[in-house]
């Protein structure tokens, strides 16, 4: 064999590892960030769901966010997160974060402001998170379920403004129970 047709098959066989090694790349990034999203349709039922007895009765609109270190899907939510903390924690709303039981890691020093809840009763049969937990100033849950439907959650489609502007302005909401799709990780435990 020639050393310019040697150089040639080396040539072709390091691109041909490249394009495997890309390809490879690609379906663990689609595996691991991308899964989540498709076609996850989760039922949120908080019927289950009850602040500490320290929160409980009337007192200020508190907000649960239901998070997961692990699941990529939180990274989309935390800067509206904190568009909502800027916007109506001067109001008076109150903030609270539950961590998934188990998993490890702590908030954006964005979102510090945000009180961490070391349990919550009924929140061991969530299906999914992201979500939040919204209670009314009388103490009755108003809203549970993800921050908006599809794959990012931004202002411009989250259900999350309209529901805390209605509390605020003394309108009563009862949406504790909602459908959606997006990108969402499983809350429980596998058994």
């Amino acid at each position: 064999m020639s050393p310019s047709r040697r150089k040639t098959l080396l040539a072709g066989l390091l691109l041909l590892l490249g394009l495997a090694a890309a390809l490879a790349a690609v379906r663990w990034y689609e595996g691991r960030y991308l899964r989540p999203f498709a076609a996850q349709t989760q039922l949120f039922d908080g019927t289950q769901l009850q602040l500490p007895a320290a929160l409980r009765g009337a007192g200020p609109i508190r907000v649960v966010h239901f998070w997961d270190p692990a699941c990529p899907c939180n990274v989309g939510n935390q800067q509206h997160l904190a568009e909502l903390l800027a916007r109506f924690a001067p109001q008076g709303v109150k903030f609270y974060a539950l961590q998934k039981p188990g998993s490890h890691g702590q908030l954006p020093p964005t979102l510090s402001a945000i009180e961490a809840l070391p349990a919550l009763p009924g929140s061991a049969q969530l299906p999914a998170s992201p979500a939040v937990g919204i209670w009314d100033a009388q103490g009755r849950l108003a809203y549970f379920g993800p921050y908006s439907e599809g794959a990012s959650c931004t202002s411009s489609n989250s259900f999350i403004e309209p529901i805390l502007e209605a509390l605020a302005a003394g309108r009563t909401v009862n949406a504790s129970n909602t459908l959606a799709v997006g990108c969402f990780c499983a809350w429980a435990q596998p058994d």
